[in-house]
């Protein structure tokens, strides 16, 4: 093939172009949402610890009941993006899917792109099973308004974590990525004060609490269940610098090192 068969193929056009991304995302949805191995954990680790401390052990309606359900959320969330990317990516790039779909006529951020919205969907699902559970036997009396925010919470708060699971996902091979994740998931969720008031932990830690983007989104969260007031604006804009930082990295890492 020459330069003049080059010059003369024909080009993408936009509608052919935005067939590709929704192709590609519709496929990777579908791809986990088929996979209990990864639903079964993402949806039910969250809801089961919510219902566990959240209803269980506290009086239903309790502003404790709708504390946990706020920080169950940001817990729930955080998981798709983390998991569903990171470890995803890692074992694709060992297994040469990712050099596949690279010599695939679709454009190159079709894939990212459907990893995100598959994330997005698993997230909408993990808190549609929380304010499920909040609504009935957790006694959280949420009007549609704060039913909604929450939904918004939830499916954009998962786009940092998305973030840093695919820096993550760059970073180490397929087999280790669980284990690495992991000890990124847990201490961040410890730390943010998901399981446990900030202001309950020791005075160094909670200095370092703003560090990490989980304590952003679980303070939109407790706002949107009605336990918060102030500003959400710097929040929102740490989650969103967060994971433009963390999304240009792996950019980078990806073109380099595939």
């Amino acid at each position: 093939m020459n330069a003049t068969t080059l010059a003369a193929a024909p080009r993408m056009t936009a509608g052919r172009v935005l067939g590709a991304y929704l192709a590609e995302a519709r496929s990777e949805c579908l791809r986990y949402l088929r996979a209990p191995s990864f639903m079964l954990p993402m949806t039910l680790f969250s809801t089961v610890f919510y219902l566990m401390f959240g209803v269980l052990l506290n009086h239903p309606g309790s502003d404790a009941s709708r504390y946990l359900l706020a920080s169950y959320t940001t817990f729930g969330v955080m998981g798709p993006g983390l998991f569903g990317f990171g470890v995803s990516l890692a074992i694709e790039r060992d297994g040469g899917l990712l050099t596949l779909k690279r010599a695939l006529p679709m454009p190159p951020g079709a894939y990212l792109f459907g990893k995100m919205l598959m994330a997005m969907v698993a997230a909408a699902i993990v808190v549609v099973l929380l304010l499920a559970l909040g609504l009935t036997v957790g006694g959280a009396a949420l009007g549609p308004a704060r039913v909604l925010a929450m939904l918004a919470v939830g499916v954009f708060g998962v786009l940092p974590f998305c973030a840093l699971g695919m820096f993550v996902g760059t970073l180490i091979k397929g087999q280790g990525a669980p284990g690495m994740l992991q000890l990124v998931y847990l201490p961040m969720a410890f730390l943010s004060g998901l399981w446990l008031p900030v202001t309950m932990l020791p005075h160094a830690l909670q200095t370092l609490a703003p560090v990490w983007p989980s304590y952003h989104l679980n303070q939109l969260a407790l706002s949107a269940v009605g336990l918060r007031d102030g500003a959400l604006v710097p929040h929102v804009l740490v989650l969103a610098g967060f994971a433009l930082v963390f999304f240009l990295l792996a950019a980078r890492r990806l073109r380099r090192n595939g």
